[in-house]
């Protein structure tokens, strides 16, 4: 790119020194011609004027020789008009009005590279003599062009290594980043640029590489923390269910039925935990299917609430369902959003410490619906990640309730639906999942 820079600037270097010179040659031309015809006007006149006072032939013939040496001749006409010596060279008939000039008029043209002027010889005879000067004019060019040309080799070579040296800086950091970006590609997540000053586009582009690498490092870490706590999840009703069952083979078991209820209980654990791996698989490729139409949020709320009252029963914990009645209609899928609710209020049930709130409500343009517990809140600075799928919340869950993945979940089946969640803290203590619905429109 350096390479391609520094031919792109002597380029435009050279283009405008070409058009520099070519634009001064046709001005100077132009000027000098002007400025010679304004000379061989004067003059012309002027020698017409010392030819009216040569009386003598001798002195006639003697200042004509002298102005063939200058390139100026006296052209004779006879009494009828008609031309009786030759013209200049360059110069035609038709370039002399001789009705102007007999009328004391001055006559000036230029053919090519030649400028003429011609004027009468003041007398009285009927046959004058008339003055054509002629002059190629001196531009200045043949003297001049030499040292144009070696100011254009200078400016040029000057310019080859101003464009080096700064297309080597220009792109310095777009080096840095390819560099940057194939530590990165390789596995090395640490890799980082300089922090550049300014809002130019490589600041913006270093910043945004930054960026990215940082979110795919902390996005590894929190993988790497998913897989152990999936792994010990994994492991731990593995080993409660080979424990009893090794137990019952070998007739060690205190109470069979008892032991066949931890199998059977562990066995659903690890069946709900595979069940919401698979499901986080499906979203994230979008392999599932949403029947979204006009939704009644308060009815789907009190009936998938109500569903976990035996569970909250059990964990000694209060279950409210608080709802404005029917008529809350919101765009959604409802089984979707059923499956939200479950997830929230199973999420809340492994924090509460002895209270669920769970309703539901219009708030300006939308329905919400919301779910609180009364556990033990969740960091500020934990509030925007909860719903990552790789996240580990620091907070002590009071029970085991569920396989950890379900805020993951509902985030995807949320945006899925066009809405919205966040976490906030609850009034007083506690969290609260809010989930911001869109309103059915009517047509």
């Amino acid at each position: 790119m350096t390479r391609r820079l520094t031919v792109a600037i002597v380029g435009m270097v050279a283009g405008a020194l070409l058009l520099a010179g070519v634009g001064t040659l046709v001005l100077t031309q132009l000027g000098a011609r002007q400025e010679a015809r304004r000379d061989l006007e004067q003059q012309a006149v002027d020698v017409a004027t010392s030819f009216q006072g040569a009386r003598r032939p001798a002195v006639t013939q003697a200042l004509r020789r002298a102005l063939r040496l200058q390139g100026a001749e006296v052209v004779l006409f006879g009494a009828s008009g008609n031309r009786v010596t030759a013209l200049p060279a360059g110069v035609s008939d038709s370039d002399l009005d001789l009705a102007a000039l007999r009328a004391g008029s001055v006559i000036s043209g230029a053919h090519r590279d030649l400028v003429f002027a011609a004027a009468r010889v003041p007398s009285a005879r009927p046959g004058a003599g008339i003055v054509v000067l002629t002059r190629k004019p001196d531009t200045g060019l043949r003297s001049g062009g030499r040292w144009f040309a070696l100011a254009a080799i200078v400016t040029l070579a000057t310019a080859a290594v101003v464009a080096s040296v700064l297309g080597s800086r220009l792109t310095r950091p777009l080096r840095e980043a390819q560099r940057a970006t194939r530590r990165i590609a390789a596995g090395d997540l640490s890799a980082r640029l300089p922090e550049p000053r300014g809002d130019d586009e490589l600041a913006t582009l270093t910043r945004s590489i930054n960026s990215m690498a940082a979110a795919l490092e902390r996005s590894r870490g929190l993988e790497r923390q998913f897989l152990l706590a999936v792994s010990h999840d994994l492991r731990t009703p593995l080993t409660s269910i080979r424990g009893f069952a090794e137990a019952i083979a070998e007739g060690k078991a205190p109470d069979d039925a008892q032991a066949a209820a931890v199998i059977t209980a562990e066995s659903r654990r690890l069946e709900r935990l595979v069940r919401d791996l698979l499901e986080l698989a499906k979203l994230d490729a979008r392999r599932f299917s949403l029947d979204v139409r006009a939704t009644d949020v308060a009815e789907v709320v009190t009936e998938t609430a109500e569903g976990f009252r035996p569970a909250a029963d059990d964990a000694h914990v209060q279950l409210d369902v608080v709802t404005n009645g029917q008529g809350l209609l919101a765009t959604a899928d409802p089984d979707r959003l059923a499956q939200v609710v479950a997830n929230l209020v199973e999420n809340a049930l492994k924090f509460a410490s002895g209270a669920i709130t769970v309703g539901a409500a219009r708030s300006g343009g939308a329905v919400v619906l919301w779910v609180d517990d009364d556990g033990p809140g969740i960091p500020a600075d934990d509030l925007p990640r909860v719903f990552e799928r790789f996240f580990t919340s620091t907070r002590t869950p009071a029970r085991q309730v569920g396989s950890g993945l379900g805020l993951s979940i509902v985030r995807e089946l949320v945006d899925a639906m066009g809405a919205t969640v966040r976490a906030e803290p609850a009034d007083g203590r506690g969290a609260r999942m809010v989930v911001a619905l869109k309103p059915w429109a009517r047509a």
